[in-house]
């Protein structure tokens, strides 16, 4: 991904950086665009991933939703220019100024998760004179083999409407004057990559389709939720999802009647593999049974592998350059020593510079040995990475940094 050209770049900037490959983001998008379209699927961006406005902007121009989780979600993307007729408002949590912004936009439609909050937004609607599109979220117990703290579709979860609550739903909808009832809406959670698991949600989709219908319900929309994942393992080899593949499952799995939409809300898989987190080593610890390498970005920057231990690709950059200006060291004149440090594999435990233990980005990653001043490339940084990005311990906004 990184040439010698970019690296001697990246050595005049200040670190810590987001880089931004806009060419890789565009190939994501025309592959996704592609592959769905084959099967006249809808497609929302889920905006918690990222809200990059060149990101956005770049999303935007292929057509694709917006999946918003809050009211500004929801005011980015009509600011940003996706179509309100595309935009989806869902979340656990909205609170009454959240729901009104959204119904003053006039969007798509609420993906709801509770009876009660059928009840707010009726009376929240019918107090502008408005009638509210509405989906169920519904929570289908299929068990989406991820970290648990991105599974999101088990009765234990937080999320959605679990299936003994349908008769409330049901008899909720009958009542409430402006809402209008437009289809079903489920997620399961987030880096799946065992298409297994979207057969199996297919399979409980096609159950709870038939259940709204007995009752005299008309599903329009099929909203299948997103949580499709990436390789972070191969981020240069395997940098595009495999998009048809995915789309496919639902293709053969999933009963679609004439007239109906299938929706999907993909994130993470749009953007991931777009962005690295770009550092540079500020000190070299080495111990006796323990190196580490301290960069100056951290849990700041990149909080996943502190919050679910989520593995990212660490790459010196400075040890696979041949550029001249690379590998030189504030602390160490290498010079002619450059062809033999890259024979050398060190073990490091990488971590960052905030005042938490939690601050390590992998333990025990084989790089080259490496020096003060060194690049430091955490790849797959483009969902949830800049989005989660905070200013603990007063620490400096961090720029991004774009491909030209």
């Amino acid at each position: 991904m990184f040439n010698n050209n970019t690296i001697s770049k990246f050595q005049q900037l200040e670190t810590p950086f987001y880089y931004y490959n806009l060419d890789l983001l565009r190939q994501t998008l025309e592959a996704c665009r592609e592959a769905s379209s084959k099967y006249g699927f809808h497609v929302h961006y889920a905006m918690k991933a990222n809200f990059n406005p060149k990101v956005l902007q770049g999303i935007q121009s292929y057509g694709f939703g917006a999946d918003c989780v809050s009211g500004n979600e929801v005011l980015a993307a009509v600011k940003y220019g996706f179509d309100k007729g595309k935009v989806v408002f869902a979340g656990v949590g909205k609170s009454d100024k959240e729901i009104n912004a959204a119904l003053d936009a006039d969007i798509f439609c609420f993906n709801v998760e509770s009876v009660q909050e059928l009840e707010v937004i009726n009376e929240l609607a019918a107090a502008k004179n408005k009638t509210a599109r509405v989906a169920i979220r519904i929570n289908p117990n299929v068990d989406a083999h991820t970290h648990h703290y991105i599974t999101t579709g088990l009765d234990e979860n937080k999320f959605g409407i679990n299936t003994w609550q349908l008769n409330d739903v049901a008899e909720t909808l009958r009542k409430s004057a402006n809402l209008q009832f437009v289809g079903i809406h489920f997620h399961v959670g987030s880096q799946i990559t065992d298409m297994e698991v979207f057969k199996s949600l297919c399979i409980r989709i096609n159950e709870m389709q038939l259940w709204f219908e007995e009752r005299g319900f008309k599903v329009k929309v099929i909203n299948a939720g997103g949580g499709f994942g990436v390789d972070y393992y191969n981020p240069d080899t395997n940098n595009i999802a495999d998009f048809d593949s995915y789309f496919k499952v639902f293709k053969d799995f999933l009963q679609v009647k004439p007239g109906q939409e299938v929706h999907f809300e993909l994130g993470r898989v749009l953007v991931a593999q777009s962005a690295s987190l770009i550092s540079r080593v500020l000190y070299v610890k080495n111990g006796l049974k323990k190196n580490f390498l301290i960069l100056d970005a951290g849990m700041t920057e990149l909080i996943r592998p502190m919050l679910y231990q989520a593995y990212h690709q660490i790459e010196n950059l400075s040890r696979q350059s041949e550029s001249p200006e690379v590998g030189k060291s504030e602390s160490l004149d290498v010079g002619s020593q450059i062809s033999d440090l890259k024979s050398q594999i060190t073990k490091y435990d990488v971590v960052g510079p905030i005042c938490e233990s939690t601050d390590c980005f992998r333990k025990d990653v084989e790089l080259p040995q490496s020096f003060r001043g060194d690049l430091i490339a955490v790849r797959t940084a483009g969902a949830y990475g800049e989005v989660m990005a905070s200013s603990y311990n007063l620490r400096d906004d961090v720029q991004s940094v774009y491909s030209e």
